[in-house]
């Protein structure tokens, strides 16, 4: 939602521009048609804001076929200067025609609109060939022929690109990059990767820095602090926009593929390796015989940032592989225009973004240390934590439920022992040793509740005692979906589907994926979409292995990672304009349900 917040701002801004010129008549009201069955035709017009089209003004004449009566949905009263009371249409519409006819036709339409400036323009001849039997498949019709109006000079770029932008949010948020100033685009992007720096994507990057930080020491200055948090976000952003540019001209996003056991175990084993230096088993350092050509380099500042922006980079492969609007966005831009440039830096740009939390992370850490002493260690240990939590999170897709909660239960219950939750508190102690204690005691109810759901077979470890609960082996977290693994079972699937009439979900999911969960634990899960989905086929596209099979499914909808998901109408027609990249809250994907149901 803070997305398509930011998203409207930015139209509201260039409208202005926008307004002080007319466009020309097919890019006000831009024209297309796809077969919706052997039989229909459904004629598209997309309207650009300020402007509307007249309902009687259409008109339809066929070549290779013949055409029916047209079907067209209701508009809205105006009550015109130049025609009195009619009928228009604003954003969109869409009109069905009946046609008998094999093979391609070449529909013929003649419209009419206006702008809300003042201006109205001649009847519009505008044209597309269809053909019947790639039904669904969207045909754009030509540039018009007809000239528009007289002495009306080219429309700004600002307005041009405002008139591209349409169908779904990634599309329209590639649209961002047609026409705009490189400053709007960048300052856009940053926008959204401060909105995604709020997104489970970014979380576990914190912790990782600030062990970084911590294990510097009390003396890390506040500069030296700052430049190695500089040095992670760096190559943070420099890894988005490299793997961004290569996902964007390959199809395939590089860090999907990098998602699987080996590459997590390996990853997750490092950040136990480092928790053990937290713990004090051992000291991270150089061998002796390196630290005295490499102490001078340290002293200036410029020591290990080569090793910490490597650190990001890799926390960018693997802790951050989420794909969101903005970064599909770009990505279907570099597919589609090779712009290599402009999109590795929109994508720096957004990364930068993301990483601006974790530079103040890096900014106060020194500031949020306390004096040298006992306290030292105990924030040492701290982070220490923080990191097995972390390894555990990475590794937690591709291990069995039980292990993952058998490893919090131990990530909570021993941090209680050294908190003191089972000793007795002296009658002199302190409110900090109180406090201590009392989440050590918090900390260890909560571990022995996921300890007894280990025990009991428990199915979610955010409710590890929900066995307990009669009925519960019966209960469903959402509606289950059927498995789809190649191109030719959904083009079956959809087939089927069509001759029952009813519409289809298709659901990219992922088990390294976050934003996938959350949508099963938290949008599928409610009651009211459940219902709703109930009403269509869905299907579910595993991509985890990142397999040929998975990539051919991906780049049949051009998608370059989950989540993703697809709708098609009960006439067997995608709706493109309705696909949802990124997470989205029940609230937010219950209309747009609605809509596929209507």
């Amino acid at each position: 939602m803070l997305i398509r917040l930011v998203f409207l701002l930015l139209l509201v801004l260039s409208g202005p521009t926008r307004a002080e010129e007319p466009l020309p008549p097919e890019q006000a009201f831009r024209f297309s048609a796809r077969a919706v069955d052997a039989k229909t035709i459904e004629a598209r017009w997309q309207i650009t804001d300020q402007y509307y089209m007249y309902r009687d003004k259409f008109k339809f004449a066929a070549e290779g076929g013949t055409l029916g009566a047209a079907n067209y949905p209701p508009g809205k009263v105006k009550d015109d200067e130049n025609f009195g009371k009619v009928e228009t249409y604003r954003k969109e519409v869409k009109i069905l025609i009946p046609v008998e006819a094999t093979g391609t036709v070449t529909l013929k339409a003649v419209s009419q609109g206006c702008w809300d400036g003042g201006i109205c323009y001649p009847p519009i001849n505008q044209e597309a060939k269809v053909d019947l039997a790639a039904v669904g498949t969207a045909v754009a019709a030509p540039q018009s022929a007809n000239p528009g109006m007289q002495g009306t000079s080219a429309p700004t770029s600002a307005g041009t690109a405002k008139a591209d932008a349409g169908g779904d949010e990634t599309s329209r948020i590639a649209g961002l990059f047609k026409g705009d100033s490189l400053a709007l685009v960048l300052a856009s992007f940053f926008g959204f990767g401060l909105l995604l720096s709020l997104t489970p994507c970014v979380f576990p990057m914190i912790p990782i820095l600030s062990g970084i930080i911590v294990n510097h020491g009390h003396a890390v200055s506040h500069l030296r602090a700052f430049i190695l948090s500089l040095a992670y976000v760096l190559g943070m952003a420099v890894t988005y926009a490299i793997v961004g540019v290569a996902a964007g001209l390959s199809g395939t996003l590089l860090s999907a593929a990098l998602q699987n056991v080996w590459v997590l175990t390996a990853f997750a084993a490092v950040f136990v390796v480092l928790s053990l230096s937290m713990f004090g088993f051992y000291e991270l350092q150089l061998p002796a015989a390196l630290q005295s050509r490499v102490s001078d380099t340290a002293n200036k500042q410029g020591g290990s940032l080569a090793a910490i922006a490597l650190m990001g980079a890799l926390s960018a492969l693997i802790v951050g592989p989420c794909v969101a609007a903005p970064l599909a966005g770009a990505l279907l831009y570099i597919a589609k225009t090779g712009d290599a440039v402009l999109g590795g830096s929109a994508l720096f740009v957004m990364a930068l973004g993301m990483g601006a939390p974790l530079l103040l992370v890096g900014a106060f850490s020194r500031s949020l240390l306390p004096k040298s002493g006992p306290w030292m260690e105990g924030v040492k240990k701290f982070f220490g934590v923080i990191m097995l939590a972390t390894a555990l999170w990475l590794v937690s897709p591709v291990i069995p439920l039980w292990s993952q909660m058998l490893g919090w239960a131990l990530l909570m219950v021993v941090p209680a022992i050294f908190l003191h939750a089972l000793d007795p508190l002296p009658s002199n102690a302190h409110g900090w040793q109180r406090l201590g204690k009392g989440l050590g005691v918090v900390l260890l109810l909560g571990g022995a509740a996921m300890l007894m759901g280990v025990l009991g077979g428990a199915k979610d470890p955010l409710q590890p005692l929900g066995f307990l609960r009669a009925g519960n082996a019966a209960e469903a977290h959402g509606p289950s979906f059927e498995r789809v693994a190649t191109v030719a079972r959904l083009d079956a699937r959809l087939a089927e589907a069509k001759a029952t009439g009813k519409p289809v979900m298709l659901d990219f999911y992922a088990d390294w994926c976050v934003s996938c969960k959350e949508m099963e634990r938290f949008t599928f899960a409610d009651a009211k979409v459940a219902a709703r989905m109930k009403q269509m086929v869905l299907l579910q596209a595993d991509v985890t292995a990142n397999s040929d099979a998975d990539k051919a499914l991906l780049k049949r909808f051009g998608l370059f990672g989950p989540p993703g998901i697809i709708f098609w109408s009960g006439a067997g027609v995608e709706l493109a304009d309705l696909r949802v990249v990124g997470f989205q809250n029940a609230e937010t994907f219950l209309p747009t349900l609605e809509r596929v149901l209507r």
